[in-house]
């Protein structure tokens, strides 16, 4: 808990989208918060909380974080043709269930880890925005 990842494309039943500029964010994001771990891999997408057995089988398909908004958010926003990125503070992970007691605790603990790292992800997207020189 507290690592984070940045997704290099998320799935769901509707397909996969491809994220934009992940390096750069992943090392933005490094600098930004030294000492946490940043993953990139493919984010997927549940429209449920997962647990036991489906996350070992996401896992072994290629999966190092699923959340529930993910996927669908760039689903939508990469159909318009925009830049896209995903960033998620772990709070759980395959040996800490969601749905427990140290949940709460991680919670606040990721939004302090993500607060932190917002300013990165400003500069990830002005960064797509500018002309290049």
């Amino acid at each position: 808990p507290g690592d984070l990842v940045v997704a290099e494309e998320t799935r769901d039943p509707r397909g996969a989208v491809t994220c934009t500029g992940t390096a750069l964010l992943a090392g933005a994001l490094a600098r930004a918060v030294p000492g946490r771990t940043v993953h990139t891999g493919v984010l997927t997408g549940s429209d449920h909380v997962v647990r036991g057995q489906e996350r070992d089988r996401l896992r072994a398909a290629g999966a190092i974080a699923v959340d529930m908004e993910s996927a669908a958010t760039l689903w939508t926003a990469s159909g318009a043709g925009r830049p896209v990125a995903a960033v998620r503070v772990v709070v759980d992970a395959p040996e800490h269930e969601l749905v427990r007691i140290g949940t709460v605790r991680g919670g606040i603990s990721a939004f302090r880890v993500l607060r932190a790292v917002l300013p990165a992800f400003h500069d990830w997207h002005r960064s797509l925005l500018l002309p290049r020189r």
